[in-house]
């Protein structure tokens, strides 16, 4: 059962607003992969809300809470009109290398831009074989280097053939590194060095990509990666009906980040922009 049909038949079967309900939501919440903090702090403000106003459900006052909560987090980042810069961050398995040719194809049929790939993961030639399809596939340049090259020069490359080309994006697929490797994220630091040093003109973005059924822990990868490089902005993979989503609120909350998009399944249309009032909606059993 997904979590938001879960949540859906709990204020379905709890009518009433006493001490008992909140506390079994606090559980339900903490299930749905808030943290316990946060979920006590969360519950003890609607039950507060609830005692005080009488017009509106205790589910409806929770969306409104948790909308709220998501405002916490900094804007998300605009694209502006001049060469935009997408560095995809995450560890092993999150599906960055997918992620990037949704975006492209994102930004190509609803918008007709031009994307060059930047195959970074040099690590994993599988990587390089795979960006090279997904460019195939979408008529989009792949700039690649050979297996064990340095992915900061990939990186440089893909800056200039963007240019040259009069590209609109560089997305750069980078490898998948555990957060925990301090020399990975050295090499990160490196590639971000990069980037920075090129942007007169340029528009750069870190996003960083997390499994949504992953639960708490990707809020811990979101952590590392936000000391070591300062991203911008999260893309959610895999939010299937598996994942439970509350760790959106942690981010927002806790590390001020905000979800840009969520991907759903395999195919290049299976990405969306991040609807915050439509997600919590969807969260909390309403919609």
């Amino acid at each position: 059962m997904k979590f938001s049909e879960k949540i859906k038949s709990f204020f379905f079967k709890n009518e009433n607003t006493g001490d008992e309900l909140f506390d079994e939501l606090c559980d339900l919440l903490i299930e749905g992969d808030f943290g316990a903090a946060q979920a006590v702090k969360t519950v003890d403000l609607l039950k507060e809300k609830c005692m005080k106003e009488k017009t509106e459900s205790v589910q409806e006052k929770l969306s409104f809470l948790l909308e709220e909560e998501l405002k916490k987090a900094k804007p998300a980042p605009v694209m502006e009109n001049n060469l935009t810069v997408i560095l995809l961050l995450g560890v092993n398995g999150t599906g960055k290398t997918t992620t990037a040719a949704k975006l492209a194809f994102l930004y190509s049929s609803q918008f007709n831009k031009k994307t060059v790939f930047a195959a970074a993961d040099t690590f994993r030639a599988a990587a390089i074989d795979q960006l090279r399809i997904h460019g195939g596939k979408l008529g989009m340049r792949v700039v690649a280097h050979k297996q064990g090259g340095d992915p900061a020069a990939v990186v440089y490359d893909a800056l200039e053939a963007a240019v040259s080309d009069g590209a609109d994006f560089v997305i750069a697929d980078t490898a998948g590194r555990m957060h925990t490797k301090s020399a990975l994220m050295e090499e990160l630091r490196k590639i971000d060095r990069v980037v920075e040093q090129k942007t007169d003109n340029i528009c750069y973005l870190k996003f960083l990509v997390l499994d949504a059924t992953t639960g708490r822990n990707a809020c811990s990868q979101a952590e590392i990666f936000h000391e070591a490089v300062n991203i911008d902005g999260v893309i959610l993979t895999k939010y299937d009906s598996t994942a439970k989503g509350g760790v959106v609120f942690s981010l927002a909350s806790e590390l001020k980040l905000p979800v840009v998009f969520i991907c759903s399944g395999e195919k290049y249309t299976d990405i969306e922009p991040f609807n915050p009032k439509k997600f919590t909606r969807e969260f909390t059993g309403i919609e």
